[in-house]
């Protein structure tokens, strides 16, 4: 690969994910990545399953572009769509769809770029993963109320001082709109206690990024469309990165798993036992190894589930 072709974010739980698909159908299929970021995930399938077409999705431009030219030598096995999976989803066709991965982590490329927003230090106060669109982390800091706010870090962040600094980032803004992420972090600081080695704003940032790029709504979203669409014999794989997303994956999962519908108190079996949609692979989630986190520390919170539907 040519130098300026060097990917640009570590791809988490890599071998984890090629094992979780060992049992694809060796004929040939369609694999969708619904978080395609910089391909690291979708390049390691296509050299491992060459008989997989791919179908990859993300919002962001650069992503895009850059997956474009790392996956040049598939490019007739290749399809690139931009957009929300949530969206793009709905117009693809499920029939020869053998395997899907999603990635709901944020790329290491748009954490560490200062311009694109997500950094604690950045100049810009943005975090939109598709910069076309026009609503930001600016909106929400300066625009929703206190009472939004303080629903926002206490359902998305889990934070508990979200009081504390709903308070101080309106009495800051009185005073001048907030502009950066640097200042916002600042004023964060000085509104919570410091505990551990996680940065303080790390919850509100969290909260603040979810709600303007609507993570979960784009998760309950996809796990309604496999509902839906109930791809016969297909692997699911969903890699989460805090409690909220994983919470939905295992017991969207675990829904999908029983064969028993009927009610707690029952008697006896009434719907035939037999209406599971396909099973858990791996009841508990599958984290990263001590290695992996040492070489790439934000894999540390990484959580894959998998799921396989009925033939």
């Amino acid at each position: 690969m040519k130098k300026s072709q060097t990917a640009p974010h570590t791809p988490v739980l890599l071998n984890e994910v090629i094992s979780g698909f060992k049992n694809l159908n060796s004929n040939s299929g369609k694999f969708i990545d619904c978080t395609l970021g910089y391909a690291g995930h979708s390049l390691a399938i296509l050299q491992n399953y060459p008989h997989i077409e791919l179908i990859g999705i993300d919002r962001d431009d650069e992503a895009l572009q850059f997956s474009a030219q790392r996956l040049q030598s598939f490019a007739n096995k290749v399809t690139l769509l931009k957009g929300s999976f949530s969206k793009q989803l709905r117009n693809i066709d499920f029939n020869n769809v053998t395997a899907l991965l999603a990635d709901f982590g944020v790329s290491s490329l748009q954490l560490d770029k200062k311009e694109r927003g997500f950094n604690f230090e950045s100049p810009t106060l943005d975090m939109r993963m598709d910069q076309t669109t026009h609503f930001s982390a600016y909106d929400v800091v300066n625009n929703y109320s206190q009472e939004m706010l303080e629903e926002i870090f206490k359902n998305y962040g889990e934070a508990k001082e979200y009081k504390q600094v709903s308070k101080a980032i309106i009495e800051a803004r009185r005073q001048k709109p907030i502009e950066s992420n640097k200042e916002l972090s600042q004023i964060i600081l000085k509104s919570v206690r410091k505990k551990g080695k996680i940065h303080p704003a790390t919850l509100y940032f969290q909260a603040i990024r979810i709600e303007v790029n609507r993570e979960l709504e784009e998760i309950n979203d996809l796990l309604d469309i496999l509902e839906e669409k109930r791809p016969k014999g297909a692997i699911i794989a969903l890699i989460t990165f805090h409690s909220l997303e994983d919470r939905l994956v295992k017991q969207r999962f675990r829904q999908w798993s029983k064969s028993c519908t009927c009610p707690p108190n029952a008697i006896r079996c009434m719907c035939g036992n037999n209406n599971n949609l396909g099973k858990e692979i791996n009841k508990k989630p599958i984290i990263a190894t001590k290695k992996e986190i040492e070489e790439n520390p934000r894999s540390r919170s990484a959580k894959l589930r998998l799921f396989q539907f009925k033939e």
